[in-house]
């Protein structure tokens, strides 16, 4: 159960409709959500139109304050909205539905109108779905407060969408597929209520079994993750959401900016949540059908049956690229029982094929010994049509056997209108039932994933002891200078939250660089340090190995080459730094980029020059828990070599987890970091050490 949030009751079962704007005149949205509301709403519906006494056969009223009403539909021009809002918050109505577009969606007049609507809303306190919105349906008390042509099938669905015309094509094609919902709303432009409002709400309501939904943004993305991650425990959400595309990446300046473009956020930030991402339409109803069928998945294992062996082949490929199922190992009592039951020609182990010419008995029988094996926790059903087969019987006996081992079944009938028997007995019953096989392992596959989700562990981040005043003036240092990027001269940050550094500074003489060489001992590293210069090494601007006599010439020789690669480029001097064995370690980055609706992700992947080009990398929302970092070190490519390769020992992976975790909390404590990389981050069986930085800042955000 959520913590309560709004109370959208009134949204969904209202007992008394305002419909302010209602005619009769034909094509209209105030006509068309009358007629919806008046066909099967089982409250009272108030036409509200100064200019008619009636609308459709019902009473008018002038005005919203004399209709007595606690939802009000307001379909009146755009620029009479925000009067008939205030009205009808004066009227003390609390909840709205607006389904007038010319809002934020045209253009900057719009936008200004849309605040109006949203001043007045919060001055009064109420629930407003939209503007721009298709309305609301909700089957339990036949509200169909929408302009579209269809009335909502019942069931245990709620789902909501970010586009109107979405809703209508799901609604009509619903039924047909043997879906069936609780609530649906078209949310508009989310002037009041957004995603967050309704994810809360159906997470509370027993009567919603899963929540899917159209997204094509997310307006509060840490708010969102918040509540997502408590209604996923219970109630499994899955979400379509569009623009994949890497437009947010174009404006980096470091590594994990480029690589961290807007859509990799809304990925992390759904998994984060235990929200499953559909990546098609099809996708998300084919995991909706397979919550709907209101099982629950035990364990991972999958038994195919089928009297097909193409089929059975392309059940078992689809198993293999699931994310949570695995192909079950039968038991040899299993075998056993599967010899007894077919014939010599037939298959007994996963996938079981019963052979083309199988009765309805024979698919019993074997279908009744896969759901009983242990390693079995949900079983996929292939049908090709024969002459040999009841295909309506072989659909009770699939109902049955699976209501009576309680294991999800699926299945897929390969066929058309003979099948179609057969299908509506599987769909009355709750099966869910697909034309292809691996739309069948994927449904059962998102079943598995919710118990994942439902089962996971709470992880709070640590918090350690760090020098927040000296991160402060570090970072305060971009408000002299002409650009928002700090380099190796902001190593202190770092230092400042307990990341290792090498001994090293930034100086701007030959005579200082080798004075400061002489303390270190040895030979060291020395870079040039320009905020104009980025790729350092394409330009000869770093020297490794260099000995203390020989530092004071490459200081000089670093400043010509800067000089001669770029005449205007600002020079802050040469940093010097202690010599690492990079040999001895492995080079990987951790970094951060603040996403616009969810604030900082952190990055984890292998490092070096090559870091764009290889993407090996994974994400995690700031902050992060050891746990999380700790699994970060495993889900990148470059794991093994962590774990030590071909004879390597391994790295201190708790040094690893450590600096992911200080620098998770330094971009949380900081939210003038906009982007952050700290590459390499070279990490040996003695620990890590951060050997170079660049961050961007926004100065508006220091404090």
């Amino acid at each position: 159960m959520t913590e309560r949030g709004r109370d959208l009751s009134g949204v969904f079962a209202p007992e008394r409709i305002a419909v302010v704007g209602a005619t009769e005149r034909e094509g209209s949205v105030g006509r068309a959500v009358t007629a919806n509301l008046l066909a099967d709403f089982e409250g009272e519906v108030v036409p509200v139109n100064p200019g008619r006494d009636s609308v459709l056969g019902v009473r008018c009223v002038a005005s919203v304050a004399d209709a007595d009403a606690d939802l009000a539909v307001i379909a009146v021009p755009s620029s009479a909205v925000a009067d008939v809002l205030e009205e009808t918050g004066e009227a003390g109505v609390r909840d709205v539905v607006v389904l007038t577009a010319g809002f934020g969606e045209t253009g900057s007049t719009g936008a200004t109108r849309e605040r109006e609507l949203r001043e007045i809303a919060a001055a009064y306190g109420m629930n407003l779905v939209g503007p721009n919105s298709l309305g609301v349906m909700s089957s339990p008390v036949g509200l169909n407060a929408t302009f579209g042509p269809d009335a909502l099938p019942p069931g245990s669905i709620s789902f909501m969408s970010q586009s109107g015309a979405f809703v209508t094509a799901v609604v009509d094609w619903a039924s047909e597929a043997g879906l069936g919902f609780n609530d649906v709303v078209s949310l508009g432009n989310k002037a009041v209520l957004d995603e967050t409002d309704f994810l809360r709400e159906w997470g509370g309501d027993p009567e919603t079994d899963v929540i899917v939904g159209y997204l094509e943004s997310i307006s509060d993305g840490r708010a969102f993750v918040e509540v997502a991650r408590e209604v996923t425990d219970d109630t499994p959400v899955v979400v379509v959401k569009s623009g994949r595309t890497d437009a947010g990446a174009q404006a980096a300046s470091s590594h994990t900016g480029a690589i961290a473009g807007s859509d990799r956020a809304y990925e992390t930030a759904l998994a984060e949540a235990g929200v499953i991402r559909a990546g098609t339409v099809q996708d998300l109803f084919d995991a909706a059908r397979a919550f709907a069928s209101g099982q629950d998945i035990a364990t991972d294992g999958v038994a195919v049956v089928t009297n097909a062996g193409g089929p059975g082949v392309m059940a078992t490929d689809a198993v293999g690229d699931a994310d949570r199922l695995s192909l079950a190992s039968f038991t040899d009592d299993t075998i056993g029982t599967l010899g007894e039951a077919l014939p010599d020609e037939a298959n007994r182990y996963n996938p079981v094929d019963v052979v083309g010419d199988a009765d309805v008995g024979r698919f019993e029988a074997a279908l009744d010994a896969t759901l009983s094996d242990p390693g079995v926790g949900a079983g996929v059903v292939i049908v090709a049509p024969t002459a040999t087969l009841d295909f309506g019987a072989l659909a009770d006996a699939v109902v049955d056997l699976g209501a009576e081992h309680d294991v999800p079944v699926a299945v897929s009938l390969m066929g058309g209108p003979r099948l179609a028997e057969a299908r509506e007995t599987l769909r009355d019953a709750h099966v869910p039932t697909y034309f292809d096989p691996a739309r069948a392992v994927s449904g059962l596959d998102t079943l598995a994933e919710h118990r994942a989700i439902s089962g996971r562990e709470r992880r709070e981040p640590e918090r350690f002891d760090v020098d927040r005043d000296r991160v402060r003036e570090t970072l305060a240092a971009v408000r002299e200078r002409e650009d928002n990027q700090l380099g190796v001269e902001a190593m202190d940050v770092l230092d400042a939250y307990g990341i290792p550094t090498p001994v090293g500074e930034v100086v701007d003489d030959p005579a200082d660089a080798r004075e400061l060489a002489e303390r270190i001992g040895g030979p060291v590293v020395m870079k040039i340090v320009s905020p104009d210069i980025v790729h350092k090494s394409d330009i000869g601007g770093v020297k490794v190995g260099v000995e203390p006599g020989d530092v004071a010439d490459a200081y000089e020789d670093l400043v010509a080459r800067a000089r001669n690669y770029q005449p205007d480029a600002r020079l802050l001097g040469v940093q010097v730094q202690e010599l690492i064995d990079v040999d001895a370690g492995v080079e990987t980055i951790v970094g951060s980029h603040r996403d616009p609706q969810f604030g900082p992700l952190v990055l984890f992947g292998l490092g070096g020059i090559f870091v764009e080009v290889l993407e090996d990398a994974t994400f995690r929302l700031a902050p992060v828990a050891a746990a999380d970092a700790r699994e970060m070190t495993g889900e990148i490519d470059a794991a093994p070599l962590l774990r030590g390769a071909r004879g390597r020992d391994p790295v201190d992976l708790d040094a690893v987890v450590d600096a992911i975790g200080r620098l998770s909390q330094l971009v949380a404590d900081f939210p003038a970091i906009v982007e952050l990389d700290v590459n390499p981050l070279v990490a040996t069986p003695e620990g890590v050490q951060a050997v170079d930085l660049r961050l961007t800042v926004n100065p508006e955000e220091l404090p």
